[in-house]
């Protein structure tokens, strides 16, 4: 819940929820903010959860002269942000390097998705290039059950989307060096994942996605297991082939290559599968990601099926943006050249998430968004007009 400001320079807010995306605003605009009510009424647990501090600390290694403070508590924090530098030698990169080193203690349960999504916003406007390894017991490569999706999710339905802002996909890199689950017991995590982001920008291009999304022509995705056996993978394609069969005839799913000595290294044990679906139109994406659960018990066969009916769930959604990467784009939209953009969106996939990022960029000074059906077709699909804010890479201009 957003609050009116009583202290001049501050961006007022209550409570945990967007708490990463709130903070990736703040240091896009360089506007502070002020965050309380994190978990006070929590009779076990408030303040900041451990994930979210690992985010505090990653920004402290993209950033030059960010300034965080947390109560006692944990329960209220305030946030003064920096210039984005990314790698720079010496300053979050080792002197002798240009990657960032950063790790995930083992009290993370959130997938790496939870941090290279915000970090892929902030990456092209960054000075230097954004190059982070994560390393560590708390990296986890798989979709999550609190709602991550996975690594390969982000790499083939997330990326891709900055092509449409100018922003070269070809010159982002991401390395999955070692694979991983959320396991259960000691067996958690344990994964490697480097995001190497090479196109930086001034100004993301103004985007105009209004027609129609097109026809599905082509599904891909990738099959993964950790810690069991490999065969597991072919049962769960071979699932949702036979349901995804009658939708299209290119289907091509891969299996991601086994770990090295996975059953020796204390890896998170698991499986998952990734679905992405590409339609006519160029840029029209819809993605969905489907984990065994950390305690075990379930079939590859019915996780295949589970995620290709999620899958046909979120095409059937509607519009030239999926659910899960709406706010991307919408945010990029907001950062862009001081023009209207416009984006052809599903009614369902306008959430009280997504409606939430209007309300936060509206604090942070932003325009409002414009809404108003389509009204050309049968479906319930809207139209959404953007006004970008021409905020632009600061530490490009002072460069």
């Amino acid at each position: 819940m957003a609050t009116t400001s009583s202290t001049p320079g501050y961006v007022r807010f209550t409570g945990h929820r967007h708490l990463t995306q709130r903070l990736v605003l703040s240091t896009l605009t360089g506007k502070p903010v002020h965050i309380s009510g994190i978990r006070s009424s929590s009779p076990t647990a408030p303040g900041l959860a451990p994930h979210e501090i690992s985010f505090l600390r990653l920004l402290e290694a993209v950033t030059n002269g960010s300034s965080i403070q947390i109560s006692y508590t944990g329960t209220t924090m305030t946030y003064h942000p920096g210039l984005i530098t990314g790698s720079v030698p010496g300053a979050g990169a080792s002197a002798h390097g240009d990657v960032i080193e950063y790790t995930l203690s083992e009290t993370n349960r959130r997938g790496i998705s939870y941090f290279l999504i915000p970090l892929a916003l902030l990456a092209p406007f960054s000075k230097a290039h954004m190059n982070v390894r994560f390393s560590g017991p708390g990296v986890i490569t798989a979709a999550t059950e609190l709602g991550d999706m996975s690594v390969d999710s982000f790499r083939l339905a997330i990326l891709p989307l900055y092509g449409l802002f100018g922003i070269p996909p070809a010159r982002i890199d991401l390395l999955v060096r070692q694979r991983s689950c959320a396991g259960f017991g000691e067996r958690r995590g344990g994964g490697v994942v480097e995001m190497r982001f090479a196109s930086q920008v001034r100004l993301p291009k103004t985007l105009h996605m209004n027609r129609s999304p097109g026809r599905i022509k082509r599904i891909g995705g990738v099959a993964y297991s950790t810690g069991v056996s490999a065969s597991n993978n072919k049962r769960m394609i071979h699932a949702a082939r036979s349901v995804l069969n009658a939708l299209t005839g290119e289907i091509k799913i891969g299996e991601a290559s086994p770990g090295k000595d996975d059953a020796r290294n204390k890896i998170g044990i698991g499986f998952g599968l990734s679905l992405v679906a590409e339609s006519s139109v160029p840029g029209v994406v819809y993605s969905a990601d489907m984990v065994s659960p950390a305690r075990g018990g379930a079939l590859p066969e019915d996780l295949g099926v589970q995620c290709a009916h999620q899958l046909l769930e979120a095409i059937a959604k509607g519009g030239c943006v999926s659910w899960a990467a709406a706010r991307t784009v919408l945010t990029l939209m907001a950062m862009g050249s001081e023009d209207v953009g416009r984006l052809r969106i599903g009614s369902e996939v306008m959430d009280a998430e997504t409606i939430g990022l209007a309300r936060d960029l509206r604090k942070f000074g932003a325009s409002s968004w414009g809404l108003r059906p389509v009204g050309e077709d049968d479906t319930d699909d809207m139209m959404v007009s953007v006004k970008g804010a021409g905020v632009g890479n600061v530490g490009r201009k002072i460069a």
